[in-house]
């Protein structure tokens, strides 16, 4: 069937109600109805997948879609079924289905209802399905997420290697190669891996030019900077990724505590539970998903509004896969990376307990994050360029959506330094990556540098009037405009190109800006300068100790009772003059709030606006510790009168533990009534010994109520006293 025999138009409107193709889609669709092989690269939200359902409906046989993740594949056949009245149109055959299941698929296929069956590789590899296969009428082969072929790509899956074996085995069928990100080098892997050097390559550009891209320091202060980033953009929606499970599930959590609804999705919760926070987040029942890269694989929100990357991810693909789920529907996205070198050293150390050939590559890939993070050029050229598409810094379309174009570091002239630079690369014959070349430049000698006797050449430490760092950033710089090349065979290795030859001939202006320095303490400067010296504002400390006790005499209670020491300490390091802001307060719970902090509150804000105090504007953000998932389940339990050391037991704490975290409860304001425990322990005239002792002393200490008493009482028994007399007196 020929491709001019069809209107592909026609077929389009009545499948997916659509009037045109989109992009590159219309000339994809003719080379896959002319029997060519072809190779499609088009960034994620192109429309890749039409691509290939279009051909596979209107053509006779089964077109075979090969494709890595389970939930991509169930969310297309079920949105191919919803085109058709028959639910044979489309199948999926993996590892979940029953025997029956299979039979059905395989009559489904034979009598050629069946247009679309998607299989992962490792079903492929199956001996029982390929027999089968081998005996259909197979239209055509889609891969689909291609760069798992490559181990260059992000995300190398070794069964994707067996593919091209099995497909030949299926006769001369036309195999099409789809990806959403792949380099000059991962595009020539996919092609040699699947034999398909003849291929006709459709390569959409891969400039989203509604997306912002900014890169900022990654300090103590990180989760403060990400509540107040998502509060800026309130009711937006928007993914946070982190590397590990154990981060996802601390962010989601301080989220929580701070009043932004956020879920946590990663490999390891249960499938339900994974399912019902992708459903959440796409009804908007929640703002904010955090996860591990496992999540957004299919995800087709079209909204998501930010992309915020709280750990630098492991290679330039990622990243643009994972910003690349920011506003599909064209609207603003908002890519938001956190960077530290700690980060990558961490990576690095993650790195080298692999092989060798894979360290080698995951180096690389690192190093190119880490040039992406530092360079101060425009990010967009700087991503274009890795992905093999040049760009115009000046007038391409989005030019001005990265932070480094908004706020540029001063350029400075670098026409001599960079002929320098060239002539390091021609004289020492290709053979040096980015180090060694600035190593060469610097004077500096490693290994290699010894092996190549580098280190005797004239040439070697002439460029020691500038550092290490000065050297990279203009080696980026020059490689980003092609003046030099990375060799792709052996990856990393420099070489000059045509025009960089043609520079040393004839140098002309090169402006560079020199790399970010990226210090994580510089941040910190924003807050006030008690705060920065982290010391509590002495002369406001006497004021509420003085209100404190004022408070304490009206209400007949010691001053302990109505707040304690390190909430004052800490009312006096952040200024809190709303009530949301006094809960925030260490040891201020709502119970505190509401019954004691009216009058602190009106002595603060006084306080502030005589003496033109400038707040902290980070002080809004409540910690969680594990006590905040332990708080509910302790009140709960000690309401229903439970043993407290079934409690303890319960939660893996030991009886101190659990008497510290109670302590933090009630502290707070919260009451909690442990008379029933108390009970068992002591009597009647006891717990007044006690309670008569802690209502007429100034302090609530325990040491000095361990001296008074002289050994009638231990620890425990006085700790848990206190817990009894600080919830029924003040709370």
């Amino acid at each position: 069937m020929n491709s001019n025999e069809i209107d592909i138009h026609k077929e389009l409107k009545k499948y997916f109600g659509f009037n045109q193709f989109k992009g590159l889609q219309e000339q994809v669709i003719k080379s896959i109805l002319n029997k060519e092989n072809t190779f499609v690269i088009m960034p994620t939200g192109g429309g890749k997948s039409l691509c290939y359902q279009l051909p596979a409906l209107i053509q006779e046989g089964t077109a075979i879609v090969v494709s890595p993740l389970i939930a991509l594949m169930k969310n297309q056949v079920d949105a191919i079924r919803s085109l058709s009245s028959e639910n044979g149109i489309a199948h999926v055959l993996n590892s979940s289905l029953t025997k029956l299941e299979i039979a059905q698929v395989k009559k489904d296929i034979s009598s050629g209802l069946t247009k679309l069956l998607y299989v992962a590789p490792e079903s492929l590899n199956k001996e029982e399905y390929a027999t089968f296969l081998k005996t259909v009428p197979i239209s055509f082969v889609a891969i689909d997420e291609a760069h798992c072929i490559s181990e260059w790509g992000h995300d190398f899956r070794p069964e994707y290697r067996n593919l091209k074996h099995i497909i030949k085995q299926l006769g001369d069928v036309p195999i099409i190669g789809l990806t959403a990100t792949a380099t000059p080098k991962v595009q020539e892997d996919i092609l040699k891996n699947l034999d398909m050097s003849d291929a006709t390559t459709y390569k959409a550009s891969f400039n989203r030019p509604n997306l912002y891209y900014e890169v900022r320091t990654k300090t103590k202060n990180i989760e403060s900077d990400i509540i107040r980033f998502i509060k800026q953009h309130k009711g937006k929606s928007g993914i946070i990724y982190c590397l590990s499970r154990k981060k996802v599930e601390a962010i989601a959590e301080v989220l929580q505590v701070n009043g932004i609804s956020a879920v946590p999705y990663h490999a390891g919760l249960d499938a339900k539970t994974r399912a019902k926070h992708q459903d959440m987040f796409l009804m908007e029942d929640v703002d904010v998903v955090v996860d591990t890269i496992a999540f957004g694989m299919g995800i087709d929100k079209p909204d998501v509004r930010f992309v915020i990357h709280h750990d630098i991810p492991k290679s330039l693909e990622s990243y643009y896969q994972e910003t690349g789920r920011a506003g599909r529907d064209g609207g603003e996205g908002h890519c938001l990376a956190y960077y530290s070198y700690k980060d990558v050293e961490k990576l690095e150390k993650f790195l080298s307990g692999k092989p060798v050939a894979e360290q080698e590559i995951g180096f690389a890939l690192l190093q190119e994050v880490v040039a992406y993070a530092e360079t101060s050029m425009s990010r967009r050229k700087f991503l274009l360029y890795y992905f093999g598409e040049e760009f115009d810094s000046e007038t391409g379309d989005g030019a001005d959506m990265d932070d480094n174009v908004r706020n540029p570091k001063v350029k400075i002239e670098a026409q001599d330094q960079v002929v320098k630079l060239l002539e390091v690369v021609r004289d020492t014959k290709h053979i040096y990556k980015s180090k060694e070349v600035v190593f060469t430049l610097i004077g500096r000698v490693n290994a290699m540098i010894k092996a190549h006797r580098t280190d005797v050449q004239p040439f070697f430490g002439s460029g020691l009037d500038h550092d290490e760092k000065y050297w990279m950033a203009l080696l980026r710089q020059v490689l980003v405009d092609g003046l030099l090349s990375k060799d792709i065979e052996t990856y990393g290795i420099v070489k000059i190109t045509e025009k960089g030859l043609d520079f040393i001939k004839k140098p002309i202006s090169f402006m560079m800006s020199e790399d970010h320095e990226y210090n994580e303490t510089e941040d910190e400067a924003i807050v006030t300068a008690a705060k920065s010296a982290g010391v509590a504002d002495e002369a406001l400390m006497g004021m509420l100790r003085d209100l404190r006790k004022k408070v304490a005499k009206r209400l007949g209670v010691p001053p302990f009772v109505v707040f304690q020491d390190p909430s004052l300490e800490d009312m006096a390091l952040k200024y809190p003059v709303s009530n949301e802001e006094l809960i925030n307060i260490h040891g201020v719970g709502e119970g505190k709030a509401k019954k004691y902090g009216k009058e602190f509150l009106e002595l603060i804000s006084r306080y502030v606006e005589d003496n033109d105090i400038v707040r902290p504007d980070d002080l809004v953000v409540k910690s969680t510790g594990v006590n905040s998932v332990n708080k509910l389940y302790i009140i709960q339990n000690i309401d229903r009168k439970l043993p407290l050391d079934d409690i303890a037991s319960s939660k893996g704490l030991n009886m101190d533990a659990l008497i510290t975290e109670m302590e933090q409860i009630v502290n707070s304001g919260t009451k909690l009534n442990i008379k029933y425990w108390i009970d068992e322990m002591l009597d009647e005239d006891q717990q007044e010994e006690i309670h008569d002792y802690f209502m007429e002393s100034h302090s609530d200490n325990i040491e000095e109520a361990l001296k008074e008493f002289e050994g009638d009482y231990d620890l425990e028994e006085l700790r848990l006293m206190r817990i009894k007399f600080i919830s029924e007196v003040a709370n």
